[in-house]
């Protein structure tokens, strides 16, 4: 099944559609160290480094799914959240790569903050217009009148594609990345197709990692925490314990617990030692400031942001249970974003935290391709293949 992959990135998602069984005909990505990324990882024939708005579209056939992350900033929680006013949202141009190929499905990855009430009516005109993608605005009037037109559709002779779209925030710690990292996924389908698409069911919880740390301690003798390293608990925590006993009694949690920073990183050198691992370089300078605090090396590490200005996120860092605090290496920051180890991202550590900051958890995508693969690959009698164009 072939794929196009659109504001791709370093190849997050790409790498777990992969590995879900997709090839990918092409990726279009602005950023040169991006690009250069892709080329590693990838066949870099198929990577057209440039503006989407450049790309011909028309050069492509029978692509079965697009898939990308539209540049985030304009949703973004630390952005000046201008939406639609701003000129890096890019989601018209991946309505435009669904109007002109018409794929199968289509899967777009995008920050938590798309689902702020401020954005909400563009938010819904998002999601309209990737259901009905045919349904053009008269003379161009603006997205507020094209809604206005959307909302009404069900009265018009609409006869164009039509996609059965679905969105879901996800924690992706809840499918084991090691990483509380929320981000909204739409997926949409044909609907000629009839997929039953539903977004995978969650494989981890917080209650099982509690429950393996605070009363079986299996968490620690995995790891071989002697009692006198472990955390202690304040008030708060005991309390909580309390109420998870109280609330599964003598039975586990049936998921698998969270992931931490520790199960991720139990194998890694020390950076400062002589391990001969690439993009497993010590850097100093960490430090903790109201807001910026680092990970609790044995909890999932908070989200690993992109920064700005050349500098990785302040959260970006491990903080160990005597307090101190380093920077997470390039290598670390992979682990925890779940690429492959060999997965080769360019650029100095600014440029590559930025890049592993904005792609997607591999793992996360995997599970969201097999899913998609799945379904795709299940023969069905109600397909249509005239009313998809």
């Amino acid at each position: 099944m072939k794929t196009l992959e659109i504001f791709s990135g370093a190849g997050g998602l790409a790498k777990g559609l992969e590995l879900s069984g997709f090839e990918h005909t092409a990726f279009v990505e602005f950023n040169r160290h991006a690009c250069e990324s892709l080329s590693e990882n990838f066949d870099p024939t198929r990577v057209f480094f440039g503006d989407i708005k450049d790309f011909d579209l028309d050069s492509l056939e029978d692509i079965d799914i697009v898939a990308g992350g539209p540049p985030c900033q304009p949703f973004s929680l630390g952005g000046k959240h201008r939406a639609d006013q701003d000129n890096r949202d890019m989601f018209p141009y991946a309505i435009r790569a669904i109007e002109k190929l018409a794929p199968k499905a289509f899967v777009f990855e995008n920050v938590k903050g798309l689902l702020r009430q401020t954005f909400s009516e563009y938010f819904e005109y998002i999601i309209l217009r990737l259901s009905y993608p045919d349904f053009m605005s008269a003379n161009n009037t603006g997205w507020k009148n094209h809604l206005k037109g959307l909302r009404n559709i069900g009265g018009l002779s609409y006869t164009g594609k039509k996609y059965n779209v679905q969105f879901k925030l996800i924690n992706a710690a809840d499918y084991g990345v090691p990483q509380t990292r929320e981000r909204v996924v739409i997926v949409g389908t044909r609907a000629d197709i009839s997929l039953p698409w539903s977004f995978p069911i969650e494989t981890h919880s917080e209650d099982r990692l509690l429950w393996d740390m605070y009363v079986t301690g299996e968490y620690w003798e995995r790891h071989k925490i002697p009692k006198l390293l472990q955390p202690d608990l304040d008030v708060p925590m005991r309390e909580r314990i309390s109420r998870l006993k109280d609330k599964y009694g003598m039975f586990e949690p049936e998921l698998l617990p969270w992931q931490t920073m520790r199960d991720a990183l139990f194998d890694t050198p020390d950076p400062k030692s002589n391990h001969g691992i690439i993009d497993h370089i010590f850097r100093d300078g960490a430090r903790t400031y109201p807001g910026h605090t680092g990970s609790d090396f044995d909890w999932p590490s908070k989200t690993i942001k992109a920064g700005g200005h050349g500098v990785p996120g302040g959260e970006n860092m491990i903080r160990f249970n005597d307090g101190s605090v380093r920077y997470l290496t390039t290598f670390e920051a992979k682990r925890i974003q779940t690429f492959p180890d060999d997965f080769v991202i360019k650029g100095a550590w600014g440029e590559a935290m930025r890049q592993i900051g904005n792609a997607v958890p591999v793992l996360l995508a995997e599970k969201i391709g097999f899913k998609l693969a799945g379904q795709l690959k299940t023969p069905n009698p109600a397909v249509h293949t005239d009313a998809a164009r």
